[in-house]
């Protein structure tokens, strides 16, 4: 069979399990490949719904999630670490408090912009920082320390984080998002078919493959 070869477009926050999850079915789906799909990332903001006029999330909003929400959450999240064997990954009660993932999505969206040969170390630093080591992504200086140890330079990626024009920009990919009608992640696209959710990797076969 020959293979399709391009880009798979993948909207994901660094804070939703289901986009770690969604990223380990891609990478189940690509050890069955004779080439890699390139991931074209896009971001988007979970926590768009509870940010006040400073951009700062406001807990205090109701979003109605409630115990019960998080309680079903954490049942599939368990369900889908098994199928997927992910055992490293935290549970959502050993994650930082009060975590806000804008920070880190500005980072890995300049790391894709200026060093895209980069980007997919320094994006997969990311998740296991948080899901794996409970690091707080939304702090700056586990963002340096991030890239330096992906071999970025960690002061650069302070100065971008920091650089209001980038967070602009970030805010416009938000945007695009939800006018091409995405509203939740992970969302994986493929020559304009689509999937959502941490989908098994036959699900992604089908969807790149046709088949």
């Amino acid at each position: 069979m020959v293979e399709n070869a391009g880009r798979i477009t993948v909207y994901s926050d660094y804070v939703c399990p289901f986009c770690y999850l969604g990223r380990r079915s891609l990478e189940e789906y690509q050890e069955t490949r004779a080439r890699d799909l390139e991931i074209d990332w896009q971001p988007f903001d979970l926590r768009s719904q509870k940010r006040g006029p400073d951009g700062e999330i406001d807990h205090s909003i109701d979003d109605g999630k409630d115990d019960a929400y998080f309680e079903q959450v954490q049942q599939n999240v368990s369900r889908l670490k098994e199928k997927y064997d992910a055992d490293e990954m935290l549970e959502l009660d050993d994650l930082p408090e009060n975590l806000d993932s804008f920070g880190a999505q500005v980072a890995s969206f300049y790391v894709d912009e200026e060093y895209p040969e980069q980007w997919l170390a320094f994006d997969e630093a990311i998740f296991e920082a948080l899901w794996i080591d409970g690091r707080d992504i939304g702090d700056v200086d586990v963002l340096s320390d991030i890239a330096d140890e992906t071999g970025l330079d960690g002061n650069e990626i302070r100065t971008a984080v920091a650089d209001e024009q980038l967070r602009d920009c970030l805010r416009e990919q938000f945007t695009e998002a939800r006018q091409d009608g995405v509203t939740g992640v992970p969302t994986f696209v493929y020559d304009g078919a689509g999937a959502r959710g941490a989908v098994p990797p036959e699900q992604l076969e089908r969807l790149v493959e046709g088949t």
